[in-house]
């Protein structure tokens, strides 16, 4: 049997290897909020009712998907990522808190737990409470949703300079926490994820600048988005010069974590929305291949890592100048999208990129399905995904709040069952 590391590795070489890879947890997109974690583990008796789950992306409220977890579903990987989250806060001095839906769960010390009068969760940039907040959880939510903080634009004084407070050197603590848990994490023999922030070129998530006390430069999503039209040579400008930025810092964290990285998230920029691409092909090409190429040509020239892009929603018809750009793995292959058959997705592109995700649609199977349906979609993806290698299991984007446990259960036990090699062609 192979270990998981040669498992992921086979299928990013599109090979067929003794298993189809999965992963769950291994990035930001790829993992479980955290009501979903608990509810999973107290369904496979992995703790005691009432044992919390520790919060470690507040944004998205992912919970933390811990050894025997993975080793009870199987799972081949695991994330290697900055000590700090989105907004800017360490993940760390761990204290006790209840979601809106009643999960007991764990929270770094600076996250925000006392709603205010309208029962409203206010997060703040760094956790500084002196700041205007960046985002809100609204009364019964489940989710930070951003603030926009942006002062009025006024074209004639705009400076890209702005948009870059976010993009800086790499500090010296953070290098020394990545070297620590690439050591901490390659003796478990699953494949290392790499999650190193600041070449997520025009991340939505992004934009609103979480992590920044005082945001300057646009901020406001739907302007930055038509940017890209009224102001190319501004949103074109920022993106040189984070990405040599990005280069520096991807030099610096290769010296101490080298080849032991597996993947590495190059990109969580979304493109496609329910029914087409959010950005055409020409804007793609003039605005965002340029550095996501510079990006894989140096991953490609100077290490052994394949690079991965997660773009949501139909991107059909951006996926040659993704190929194009040297992006090895796509995620998260929504599938329940426009355009994105899954046949036609593996006939098409299975020779140029590893599909990292596609198995099981999170917006209506896995939430309202039964766990028939959950079972069929898992053997059908594993059949058109697996054969001939280049596919990695994961749900479509990160498994939400509210999935009934009997789907989750089916959603695992279906996976182990249909994922060894030869794939019945059934």
């Amino acid at each position: 049997m192979l270990s998981s590391r040669e498992r992921v590795e086979a299928a990013l070489s599109h090979r067929e290897a003794d298993r189809v890879p999965v992963d769950l947890g291994g990035t930001t997109v790829t993992g479980i909020h955290v009501s979903s974690v608990y509810q999973l583990r107290q369904a496979l008796a992995l703790d005691p009712p009432g044992t919390p789950v520790r919060v470690i992306e507040p944004f998205m409220m992912l919970g933390e998907v811990k050894p025997d977890l993975l080793d009870a579903l199987g799972v081949d990987t695991v994330r290697v990522g900055l000590p700090t989250n989105i907004y800017g806060f360490r993940n760390d001095g761990w204290k006790p808190w209840t979601t809106f839906d009643g999960t007991p769960v764990l929270v770094p010390d600076k996250f925000p737990t006392d709603p205010d009068h309208n029962g409203v969760l206010l997060m703040y940039p760094q956790g500084d409470r002196s700041s205007p907040p960046c985002a809100r959880m609204p009364k019964s939510g489940f989710y930070f949703d951003a603030i926009t903080r942006q002062d009025e634009l006024q074209d004639e004084r705009m400076d890209p300079s702005d948009n870059m407070e976010e993009f800086e050197p790499i500090s010296a603590e953070a290098l020394v926490h990545l070297r620590a848990e690439v050591e901490r994490l390659a003796p478990t023999g699953r494949a290392l994820v790499g999650g190193f922030g600041g070449m997520s070129f025009g991340d939505a998530a992004q934009v609103s600048g979480p992590r920044l006390r005082h945001p300057r430069g646009i901020r406001d999503l739907a302007e930055w988005y038509m940017s890209y039209v009224t102001r190319p040579e501004y949103i074109a400008e920022v993106f040189e010069r984070q990405c040599e930025i990005g280069l520096e810092n991807l030099s610096k964290i290769y010296d101490v974590v080298g080849n032991a990285i597996t993947a590495v998230m190059v990109t969580a920029a979304d493109f496609g929305a329910q029914n087409g691409p959010l950005v055409s092909s020409k804007t793609y090409r003039r605005l965002f291949q340029p550095v996501h190429a510079r990006v894989n040509d140096w991953a490609h020239s100077h290490t052994q890592w394949k690079t991965f892009i997660h773009s949501c929603g139909s991107v059909w018809r951006l996926l040659d100048d993704i190929a194009d750009a040297g992006f090895d793995v796509l995620n998260p292959v929504q599938t329940s999208a426009a355009d994105m058959c899954p046949t036609g997705l593996k006939d098409r592109y299975g020779g140029r990129l590893t599909f990292w995700g596609g198995g099981m649609d999170t917006q209506q199977v896995l939430p309202f399905g039964t766990p028939g349906d959950v079972r069929g979609m898992v053997r059908d993806r594993m059949r058109i995904f697996g054969q001939g290698g280049g596919f990695v299991f994961s749900a479509v984007h990160n498994i939400q709040v509210g999935v009934p446990v009997a789907n989750l259960l089916a959603l695992f036990e279906a996976i182990d069952e249909y994922r060894t090699y030869p794939i019945a062609a059934v």
